[in-house]
């Protein structure tokens, strides 16, 4: 069932807004299309034939007329790459930002999260497959310009937009416009993403962005290739870049039993991140549950949670965080000077925050974030 503009506007603002999947329809190429949501796309080159080569992500799609790319959402149109979900939205909450989850940035604000359809991998674990693994004229979906939903932002005094649910690498074109817009008006820009992004486009989104968490997957290349269908050695690529170019960097680690959970392949990731991130990096790991392709798995024990949090500790990483695991301590940041808690955390909720311009409010030691 199609909703109205006026309805989804006001789930939006409830935080409850949902896109359930409809009927398939042809290609938005086609009759069905919103001229609005197609725009040229950025990063590809003209080969023969009307043969496209697509440099948005590692990926490198050739693509030919009337054909999509991987991530089902850019599409050749008579050798033209083209987006179908510019502004295309079909999901749009009013979180808690600690929900992405940053922790080092604006705790206790809100981010106006949203998305489009279409993914550049395809995890067997997904959560929002729903939609990252749709194609966009699967879903329910609303246009909103960029000036729309900086405006929406401003009139509900939401001071963060975050791309976030499917993966915002494969709607580049409206992540870049909204940042730069939302700058503007100092509304800050943050993206949740699997990293699989090539160098220029990721440059020019650091330019705009003030914070990127990326979904680490695994610190083996083997894993990203059979269950992700990626490639590690890009994604570790982007979060160095990341790091140098200033934007504040978070990473979640989705821990699956018996593919990424052994303390050796965790000893080897929190010396890379050491070694290429510093200690300063917050490191989510996150407690898995079955879902999509992988249903036949059990939920990750406590003893492998409480050993990756463990591991990461001694390895010098200063702040380690446990998610899906519902009042730990480990959802609270310490001082990795003097040991206390600077921030209280009940799930989303930050019952006590001891920082005071960004530094600990009992030893006076700079904590690494964003914190106004």
């Amino acid at each position: 069932m199609k909703v109205s503009r006026r309805e989804f506007i006001s789930k939006i603002c409830l935080g409850i807004s949902s896109c359930p999947v409809i009927a398939k329809h042809v290609f938005a190429s086609d009759q069905n299309a919103n001229p609005q949501y197609i725009r040229e796309a950025g990063y590809y080159t003209k080969l023969d034939m009307n043969v496209v080569e697509c440099g948005l992500c590692p990926n490198l799609c050739l693509i030919r007329d009337g054909k999509r790319g991987d991530c089902n959402v850019r599409e050749n149109i008579k050798g033209t790459l083209n987006t179908l979900v510019y502004g295309r939205l079909c999901a749009m909450n009013n979180d808690p930002v600690e929900k992405k989850p940053l922790f080092h940035f604006l705790p206790g604000t809100n981010a106006l999260s949203v998305a489009t359809a279409g993914c550049n991998v395809s995890c067997k674990f997904c959560q929002n497959w729903n939609i990252s693994q749709a194609m966009p004229e699967d879903l329910d979906s609303q246009y909103f310009s960029d000036n729309a939903l900086v405006n929406l932002c401003k009139t509900n005094k939401i001071p963060t937009i975050a791309f976030t649910y499917s993966e915002p690498v494969i709607f580049f074109e409206y992540v870049y416009d909204v940042a730069v817009r939302a700058r503007k008006d100092k509304i800050k820009s943050v993206m949740i993403s699997n990293g699989y992004i090539s160098q220029e486009p990721l440059s020019d989104l650091c330019n705009v962005l003030d914070a990127i968490k990326i979904d680490f997957k695994s610190f083996s290349d083997d894993f990203y290739r059979k269950v992700v269908s990626g490639q590690l050695q890009p994604v570790l690529d982007t979060m160095q870049y990341i790091k140098e170019s200033g934007v504040w960097l978070e990473i979640v680690y989705l821990i699956i039993p018996g593919y990424n959970d052994s303390k050796q392949e965790l000893q080897a990731m929190t010396k890379w991140i050491i070694d290429n991130l510093g200690p300063d990096v917050p490191v989510h790991f996150s407690r898995f549950y079955p879902s999509y392709l992988m249903k036949n798995l059990p939920p990750t024990s406590m003893k492998t949670m409480e050993m990756a949090l463990d591991t990461a500790r001694s390895g010098g990483v200063n702040y380690v965080y446990l998610g899906n695991v519902p009042k730990h301590e480990a959802e609270n940041t310490y001082c990795p000077s003097c040991g206390k808690m600077i921030i209280n955390r009940t799930g989303y909720l930050i019952r006590q925050n001891n920082l005071i311009n960004g530094k600990c409010r009992f030893c006076d030691n700079p904590i690494a974030g964003i914190w106004e």
